[in-house]
């Protein structure tokens, strides 16, 4: 639901999602997308007081990205292209093998090479998504295991799937659900939505006990937080 407000002579617009949850969250993504999460039957002035305590954080966060350049993606799937793993951009190089039973992905030096199959876009881009998922399960098995110290609870189970709009989730059993696109952050990053996760195993709010718990592990939780938001949309095939 798109609604607006009045802030310093600034209109805002942003979008509300209720749902089963105790706490509002406004969250920021460039260029300028404001998601409001508030519980259900929130009275709408409520929400307007809380975006209006928040303002000049909000300013403060569109201006920011303005001074960004976002340029939508638009891949070929061609050699040449740069592709990122780990934050670090690598070289993308292909080329066929038609009689493989399946195309193989693998890095290279610089380079991530695709030995496809079938000379087509989506054949590539497919084994590239295939090759991330792995990846993305993998490191975040690895990052898990270490986090499990810490904790006395362990998630149900841990899922790599396609996720839209979060880097990942907590269900109410502890089952840790993760968006694939994340390994292509850098591994700073990639460990606070791991960890994250976790706490949420021990709150499931965003409450301040929540997000004491996140510091208390990642002191510098606030920075990768940010990364994400300014580099998110390059997170992507």
């Amino acid at each position: 639901m798109k609604e607006s407000f009045v802030y310093k002579d600034e209109k805002i617009e942003y979008e509300i999602i209720y749902s089963k949850r105790k706490t509002m969250e406004i969250s920021i993504k460039p260029p300028d997308k404001i998601t409001v999460r508030v519980p259900m039957r929130l009275p709408k002035y409520k929400i307007i007081e809380r975006l209006t305590e928040k303002g000049d954080w909000i300013l403060k966060h569109l201006n920011n990205f303005k001074t960004i350049d976002y340029k939508p993606i638009n891949r070929e799937f061609i050699n040449g292209e740069t592709l990122l793993y780990l934050g670090r951009e690598y070289n993308l190089i292909v080329y066929g093998d038609y009689l493989r039973k399946k195309s193989v992905v693998y890095i290279e030096g610089e380079n991530i090479v695709v030995n496809f199959k079938e000379n087509n876009k989506a054949d590539v881009e497919k084994s590239l998504e295939l090759w991330y998922r792995k990846e993305a399960l993998n490191y975040i098995l690895g990052s898990i295991k270490q986090y499990e110290k810490i904790f006395n609870k362990k998630p149900k189970a841990i899922v790599v799937k396609e996720q839209k709009k979060r880097w990942g989730s907590c269900t109410y059993d502890n089952r840790l659900l993760f968006n694939w696109r994340c390994v292509m952050a850098r591994p700073q990053a990639i460990d606070y939505v791991i960890l994250h996760e976790m706490c949420h195993i021990v709150h499931k709010d965003h409450s301040k006990k929540f997000w004491n718990l996140v510091e208390s592990i990642m002191p510098s939780y606030k920075e990768e937080k940010q990364w994400l938001k300014i580099n998110g949309h390059k997170l992507t095939l």
